[in-house]
Order: C-alpha cells, then structure tokens, then sequence
C-alpha cells in the first residue's frame, strides 16, 4: 500500500530525486524557492521528519553538525576529514551480514545505515607534518 503524502513531502520527494547528493534542509527551502514552489522553513522541517520515519528520506550529520538530507538508496559510508571537512565515499559495506543479522535478532525494521570514520585525510596530514 502506497502512502499518502502532502504537498509538501511530495515536493521535497521529487527535489531529493533529481540531486545527486544531500542537502541541507535551508538549502531545500531555497531550492523549492527558486522553483516557485515555495514553503516556510518549519514545513520543510516537519515534511523532512515525516519522510524520515516512512524509511523514505536519511539524515546524515556533519561533523560541524549539518544535516543533510537525502532519499534512502543504499547505504552511505564515508572517511571523513576533522580539518577540511572533505568526505571520501566507501563503497564496499563492511557491515551489511550485521544488519541482516540485527534485523532477524531484534525484529527491528533497518530503513538503511551508516558508517563514517573520522580523522585526518592526506592533505590535512601533510599540512600537519609541515606545522601549519
């Protein structure tokens, strides 16, 4: 059965679609903005949470605290630099037979997950070597 949304999550639905990576819910506001197809910022918001807990839209936080927001495809890992803030994509999923297994031991319905380590990426490293 198909759920039902507003206007509003279908808007944001169809804005998700066509980006290739997350977004920040302010940047969501102004891109429906720039569209002609806007809404206030507490809609955004309230839409964005809605889609989070239908398993439909994820929620990745940066480490200066952003969240992105992006629809669920497949699972997300990243090495993520503390000092530029670069975020280098993983593409193998080291802990997909966990989640097989959590979902069966726990009977709890995994909508997706992620995985991030943070450090520091070779630039930054260098950078730190030379005393910058």
């Amino acid at each position: 059965m198909k759920s039902v949304h507003t206007r509003s999550q279908e808007r944001i639905l169809n804005l998700l679609k066509t980006l290739k990576q997350g977004i920040s819910a302010q940047d969501i506001y102004v891109e429906l903005r720039n569209r002609n197809q806007s809404m206030g910022l507490a809609t955004v918001y309230r839409s964005l949470e809605a889609l989070k807990l239908e398993g439909l839209v994820q929620m990745r936080t940066l480490a200066n605290g952003e969240a992105l927001y992006s629809l669920v495809q497949q699972d997300k890992h990243h090495l993520t630099c503390l000092q530029c803030g670069i975020s280098i994509p993983i593409y193998q999923c080291p802990v997909h037979e966990l989640e097989v297994q959590l979902q069966t031991s726990h009977n709890f319905k995994i909508f997706y997950h992620t995985l991030e380590f943070f450090g520091l990426c070779n630039q930054c490293q260098i950078a730190q070597a030379a005393g910058e």
